[in-house]
């Protein structure tokens, strides 16, 4: 039985659009809105959660101004290697996010991800930093001690 979204290799149930550059390994939820329209890369060994949104275009201008404004905005979103996008969160188009970075569920991200940054809220927000120590990583919450 078909779900209806287009075929994609990553997940039935994900709707995957215009050519997103995905690297291997990278999982990707069911539920998820990746939007590759306006230039999409998605780095090695990546989660995306369940209900993701990620977003390279937007109709905002086109819509407010009764079509009179009648071009569809759109910039590239570039996700490093090793992100975790947790459940239901929404990145908006022309965002870069650093490698092993994590973002929070719920989290909406409307400006760059430095590497190894926690972020959630929306905005989204630092909200803590991952240390990477041989085989154990480590969550700290807080602002990492040279920011």
């Amino acid at each position: 039985m078909s779900s209806g979204f287009p075929e994609n290799p990553y997940n039935e149930h994900a709707w995957i659009v215009g050519d997103p550059v995905i690297g291997e390994g990278t999982w990707i939820g069911a539920f998820t809105v990746v939007d590759g329209s306006g230039g999409l890369t998605i780095g090695r060994g990546c989660d995306v959660s369940c209900g993701v949104q990620i977003y390279t275009h937007s109709t905002v201008r086109r819509c407010v101004s009764g079509r009179r404004y009648d071009t569809i905005d759109r910039a590239p979103v570039v996700i490093g290697d090793h992100v975790f996008l947790g459940a239901n969160a929404v990145v908006m188009m022309g965002v870069t996010i650093g490698d092993s970075a994590v973002i929070a569920a719920g989290a909406v991200v409307t400006r760059d991800v430095p590497a190894h940054a926690i972020v959630g809220g929306v905005p989204a927000t630092v909200i803590g930093h991952v240390v990477l120590d041989g085989d154990e990583p480590r969550i700290v919450h807080g602002r990492p001690p040279d920011a």
